[in-house]
């Protein structure tokens, strides 16, 4: 039977527990295949999934980082165990397709897309659903679009909705808006268009990232969930992603 295949990050903690898994790999397998262990933080797994789109089979995350929203906590003595008792996810990411100065760049983005200022001034913002108006100017420091996986990372952190892994549903969620005022942002479905443009991009230029992946000087940003394209991330059993996603609205209720 095929060895997992070992991704890991260069720091310290990572390779550490990557020469662990290693001896112990050589020594047992794995009862499953097809899989491609992952370690590192919530960013190197954001990064590695990208980078293997077109990979079939499933991520083990081992977390190496801080939080570790998407990884696994590594046990040297259950590690064989949690791998074969794993319970799959899948997830479908967000397609951001920007238009930059007669430049069209895409990327995609598995937890969100933000588009922020450049400047010290006030972002003005238009956004569409569906070829719906959905707010026809938007005063802001800007504008969050999240998946369901995404929903509590920086989606939180801006008073956003969580949403519930199976909802098939994408947050639209305003950062720091001044106009309208009460604006608290709109969920959507899944199967929507999101079309946001630069009302002033010569005076109060802004910026596109999905995830990590940045670029500045936007005039018209599309954002999609891309059905096409799956990811199967693997979790220990009892502590599934959608029972992360429970507890951090427990924690946002609570606070």
């Amino acid at each position: 039977m095929k060895k997992p295949i070992i991704i890991s990050d260069k720091n310290l903690k990572s390779s550490s527990i990557k020469k662990k898994l290693k001896k112990i790999l050589e020594k047992e397998r794995v009862n499953r295949t097809n899989i491609k262990i992952v370690i590192g933080g919530d960013g190197f797994m954001l990064q590695t999934l990208k980078k293997n789109k077109k990979f079939k089979g499933s991520f083990y995350g081992i977390n190496s980082g801080n939080y570790g929203f998407l990884m696994n906590k590594f046990s040297k003595n259950l590690i064989i165990k949690n791998l074969h008792k794993s319970k799959p996810v899948n997830i479908y990411p967000l397609e951001m397709t920007v238009v930059n100065k007669n430049k069209v760049k895409k990327s995609l983005a598995i937890n969100e897309v933000s588009v922020l200022r450049q400047s010290r001034q006030a972002a003005n913002l238009s956004i569409k659903v569906n070829n719906k108006t959905l707010i026809k100017k938007l005063v802001s420091d800007g504008v969050l679009i999240s998946s369901p996986a995404g929903s509590t990372a920086y989606n939180l952190s801006v008073h956003g909705p969580i949403l519930n892994l199976h909802s098939k549903k994408i947050s639209i969620a305003p950062i720091s808006a001044f106009r309208p005022r009460r604006w608290i942002g709109k969920i959507v479905n899944d199967k929507s268009n999101v079309v946001i443009k630069n009302l002033d991009f010569k005076k109060r230029p802004i910026s596109a990232v999905a995830d990590n992946f940045e670029v500045r000087n936007a005039k018209k940003i599309t954002v999609k969930v891309q059905h096409n394209i799956k990811f199967s991330l693997l979790y220990d059993k009892n502590k599934s992603l959608n029972k992360k996603i429970k507890l951090e609205k427990i924690r946002k209720e609570t606070r």
